[in-house]
């Protein structure tokens, strides 16, 4: 009987839920009906910001961190308003996973209209991974970008162990699937020392060919070391020095527009700043195998279109 009661209370609180977001959505959208305004004219140059530590994963309005899927995300917005000329991506970055950098290169190198990175204060490691397939670069003088290496750091706790007198017991098959939690032997680190090797030579490769460059110059370069914009310039990883107004102009002058206005995609709402809340919910419920056929869940993760703005009236 209890149980029945906990199952009824439950899904009388995830249909209030339900219904307290589609009110909140409602009202999202006629606050953007009010405040609608028309389109600017002139050729738009969309900014996006791309901001914190490169990772896989959700990325939501309240939460940091640049992800392929909110990457994807922004340019498949400029992508199908075709107002938007040309993106400058707002890069603020120390870098962070991989493969998320290179799926986001990839993004990058493959995105069909004219893209300039535009650097904040730092643009390195895998900010630097992600700039460089850009059609160009533009860096403050005191950006810090560069910094082209791998590291691969493991902490062994065995010795802190010891001293508490914690004892850890492993069973595994396949004598190396423990060796980050240990001691490595030279073998394991040899292994591991070839992996970093190995991404190494792709963000070497990334770099020579996003930015022209002979991989043996690249390589001179890839020392680890970051280096200032200036610095950056004099080097041949960036193109020009300035901030997001430079960039705009830079990228006019290569494809040739003739008005470039600067267009910022609308900013999220309160109302979806608190919808951002709801990820955690919708990522719960695909754990336990709750399908995702809701149409409020599924605004949720995408957000709205830029359309909506113009269109709403």
């Amino acid at each position: 009987m209890r149980k029945k009661s906990s199952v009824v209370i439950i899904v009388i609180v995830v249909v209030l839920a339900l219904i307290l977001i589609a009110a909140l959505l409602v009202g999202a959208v006629l606050v953007a009906a009010f405040r609608a305004e028309p389109p600017p004219r002139g050729d738009r140059v969309a900014v996006i910001y791309l901001n914190g530590t490169i990772e896989e994963g959700q990325s939501s309005y309240i939460s940091a961190g640049i992800t392929p899927k909110l990457v994807q995300r922004q340019l498949n917005r400029a992508a199908r308003d075709p107002g938007i000329k040309g993106v400058v991506l707002r890069i603020n970055s120390p870098g962070g996973s991989i493969a998320a950098s290179q799926e986001i290169a990839s993004m990058i190198r493959d995105f069909e209209k004219p893209l300039v990175v535009s650097m904040g204060d730092m643009a390195a490691s895998g900010g630097y991974y992600i700039s460089a397939p850009a059609r160009g670069i533009v860096a403050q003088p005191g950006t810090m970008t560069g910094s082209i290496g791998v590291i691969v750091q493991v902490t062994n706790m065995e010795g802190l162990y010891d001293m508490i007198g914690i004892e850890v017991e492993t069973i595994k098959s396949g004598r190396h699937k423990d060796m980050l939690s240990r001691r490595m032997t030279p073998e394991e680190r040899a292994l591991l020392q070839a992996m970093c090797d190995e991404a190494y030579e792709q963000f070497i490769h990334e770099v020579a060919e996003g930015r022209d460059l002979d991989p043996e110059t690249v390589r001179e370069l890839a020392t680890g070391e970051i280096y200032l914009g200036s610095q950056a310039l004099e080097l041949g990883l960036v193109d020009r020095l300035g901030g997001i107004d430079e960039a705009i102009e830079y990228l006019a002058e290569m494809e040739g527009l003739l008005h470039p206005v600067r267009y910022e995609f609308p900013q999220p709402s309160p109302f979806q700043q608190m919808f951002g809340l709801g990820f955690k919910l919708v990522d719960s419920l695909r754990q336990i195998g709750v399908p995702r056929e809701v149409f409020i869940l599924e605004m949720l993760e995408q957000g709205f279109p830029p359309e909506i703005r113009y269109q709403v009236k």
